[in-house]
């Protein structure tokens, strides 16, 4: 199962990266990004715990509709949405601090880099969880943010 959670991070970064190269062309980026919410989240199952990093007025995104829009934006229900995964990153880093499996589920935390066209990398903490659907994973919970900051 860790190693069917660490594929599965490599997919999730790779798709957040294609994601980011349809910028240009939202009918793209909608095809796109749901297929990568459909074949990676467990929406079809019902509400997935997903709090994204950075969404604050509607933090919680617990349904399809939410999560396409955190991801690309253009929705007048999120008017806070500009499309976190459209930035465009070009790479995306899992450092995993640990993972634990516990039958079907499995949980990775840690830090993840999001690495843009300038090279500068962001620093996001997060929490995944893993259910074993068939051969696959699908996620059921995601949870994100930014360190800590004192200031």
């Amino acid at each position: 199962m860790k190693k069917l959670i660490l594929d599965f991070q490599s997919k999730w970064a790779n798709g957040i990266v294609e994601i980011g190269k349809t910028k240009n062309n939202f009918e793209e980026s909608s095809s796109v990004t749901t297929k990568f919410i459909n074949d990676l989240y467990d929406f079809q199952n019902g509400n997935v715990q997903f709090k994204p990093t950075k969404a604050s007025i509607n933090q919680f995104r617990n349904d399809f509709e939410s999560a396409l829009s955190y991801f690309i934006g253009n929705n007048s229900n999120f008017s806070e949405d500009s499309g976190f995964a459209l930035k465009p990153w070009v790479n995306v880093e899992f450092k995993n601090e640990s993972i634990n499996i516990y039958g079907d589920i499995g949980i990775a935390m840690g830090n993840y880099f999001f690495t843009d066209e300038n090279g500068a990398k962001t620093k996001v903490e997060y929490s995944f969880v893993y259910k074993r659907v068939g051969d696959s994973l699908k996620i059921v919970l995601h949870h994100s943010s930014l360190p800590y900051s004192s200031n």
